[in-house]
């Protein structure tokens, strides 16, 4: 599918407006790099600020273990069709919080993941994003049963307004995966005829 991609560059430090140069600079110096949705996001410095933010409040507050964190974040991202967040997620997921490599494997893919709790998690999630946050009673009772809380579903909410304006973010900029983040390169499945 031929879509949209917007003309705005990638902005430096040195270019960038002055209400993002702070925050790419703190990107810079926590990552030694500044990611390539970063220097998009600059460009309107809001989405940047509201970005970091909420992913910072996403990752303090959310209830989630690492490796939960991850499979949120990886379910959303491979929901939306996002190359660049899987392909970043899973680097996260693999390093940061050593995910076993056959429950990286399986979130990326969407297959069932060999862990109830983690799958509960993704299920739940994936329901909250296709029922546009309208979970049913059968939607929560299998997340609620695997050990989470009504607390962990502003978890998943908090996730995915996150994830969303990421992904949405790299589909209309069609942003390059970082060289460091190219070893966990996903490509989105083409749907079905």
């Amino acid at each position: 599918m031929n879509t949209y991609q917007m003309k705005l560059g990638a902005h430096t430090l040195d270019s960038a407006p002055e209400e993002a140069k702070p925050l790419l600079q703190a990107a810079q110096k926590q990552y030694g790099m500044i990611p390539n949705m970063y220097v998009r996001m600059a460009n309107l410095p809001g989405v940047l600020s509201t970005y970091l933010h909420g992913y910072e409040a996403y990752r303090k507050q959310s209830g989630f273990t690492p490796a939960e964190q991850e499979v949120v974040l990886l379910t959303i991202s491979r929901e939306n069709g996002c190359e660049y967040c899987v392909a970043a997620h899973s680097m996260v997921a693999k390093m940061m919080s050593r995910m076993p490599q056959d429950v990286l494997e399986a979130v990326r893919s969407g297959s069932p993941i060999p862990d109830t709790r983690l799958q509960a998690l993704a299920t739940f999630t994936k329901a909250m994003l296709d029922k546009r946050g309208n979970p049913t009673p059968d939607d929560v009772e299998p997340f609620l049963k695997a050990g989470f809380s009504e607390d962990h579903i502003l978890g998943v909410i908090l996730a995915i307004a996150v994830k969303t304006l990421s992904n949405y973010v790299n589909h209309i900029f069609h942003t390059p995966v970082d060289t460091a983040f190219q070893p966990f390169d996903w490509k989105k499945p083409a749907k079905a005829a």
